[in-house]
């Protein structure tokens, strides 16, 4: 069984702006915003949802596959994957084309002004659930990508009855609301900011009940407040794990979503999986890039249970991780 994550597959270019953004932002001029920031350093570094999130599984045992449309200049960047045990038999190279990339800019309070170049992600809907073996798929995720091509896999995993995890964050603005309504409806997992979680409500009309009602849990990250989980009636209130150094937030995200994901795959209880998903964020927090973090799962473990402590509920899972490294390899 496996784990397909269909999003984006792009090259970051990140920017650390020296000042605050909130002191150049005349709030009377939003109508004629014209700002310039002189940056002080840039990196470029290997980034997309999809394999960001991938690679995170991949420290935690799982042996994802990435599906998603990538351009010329990535032949080194398929073999990184590749030897991350990342199956990369589902990206599809547009020969005339550049991967897509992402222009970022963080301000010295972890603030991000982000610019998003298509390129060969424009390309995404000619890819298919259906050529994947859909019988295989334990989990899929829809991730931020070409928007004709998200609507497109949400209806695939419909028909194909395919459970998926829904996170349309970044591309809510570009989706409708009839299109975001699909997405949620029938989803396993729903995954947005309580930012996007607030477009969403406005973009489709529905209530927080209601969208509960649609898919089956609805997790909310709320930054340095944690993360929400409503699921089958419950609520869980999730901690962060406080960094243990602060570099930057980009790919964060992508990092908790990678944590949900195992704990869906293995059936573990919420507030665990949220916990995981915490814990993984923290290791993208402390490095600079989304892909540059690293453990093996008893420093994962070892770890979990020095930020959470050894309550009941976390130690089967905690045990099973560390079985799982040693049958895996991990």
């Amino acid at each position: 069984m496996s784990i397909v994550v269909a999003g984006s597959i792009a090259y970051d270019y990140i920017m650390s702006f020296p000042g605050r953004f909130r002191e150049h932002i005349l709030p009377d001029k939003l109508d004629t915003v014209s700002l310039s920031f002189l940056v002080d350093s840039m990196r470029r570094e290997r980034g997309g949802v999809a394999p960001n999130i991938a690679y995170s599984l991949s420290l935690l045992g799982e042996r994802p596959r990435v599906m998603g449309t990538v351009g010329q200049d990535f032949a080194d960047y398929r073999a990184w994957l590749e030897a991350h045990h990342i199956d990369t038999s589902a990206i599809l190279t547009i020969d005339d084309d550049f991967t897509a990339s992402f222009f970022c800019s963080t301000d010295r309070e972890n603030n991000q002004i982000a610019n998003f170049y298509t390129g060969a992600m424009a390309k995404a809907a000619l890819l298919s659930f259906k050529d994947q073996d859909p019988a295989s798929i334990e989990m899929a995720v829809i991730s931020p990508n070409d928007p004709t091509a998200m609507v497109q896999y949400v209806r695939e995993c419909h028909e194909l009855d395919i459970p998926y995890l829904y996170d349309p964050s970044q591309q809510i603005v570009r989706l409708s609301g009839e299109s975001l309504c699909e997405g949620i409806s029938g989803a396993a997992v729903l995954v947005v900011n309580e930012y996007e979680f607030g477009m969403i409500e406005k973009k489709t009309g529905l209530s927080l009940d209601e969208i509960t009602d649609l898919a089956d849990t609805v997790i909310i990250t709320q930054g340095a407040e944690g993360s929400l989980i409503l699921s089958a009636g419950e609520r869980y209130e999730i901690p962060i794990v406080v960094p243990r150094t602060l570099a930057e937030p980009t790919g964060v995200g992508d990092g908790f979503r990678a944590g949900i994901l195992k704990g869906c795959v293995h059936g573990y209880p919420w507030p665990v999986a949220g916990r995981l998903g915490s814990l993984v964020a923290a290791y993208v927090l402390e490095q600079h890039g989304t892909q540059n973090h690293t453990f093996t799962l008893p420093e994962f473990v070892h770890r979990f249970r020095a930020e959470f402590g050894t309550d009941k509920t976390y130690e089967p899972v905690l045990k099973h991780l560390l079985t799982f490294a040693k049958e895996n390899n991990a």
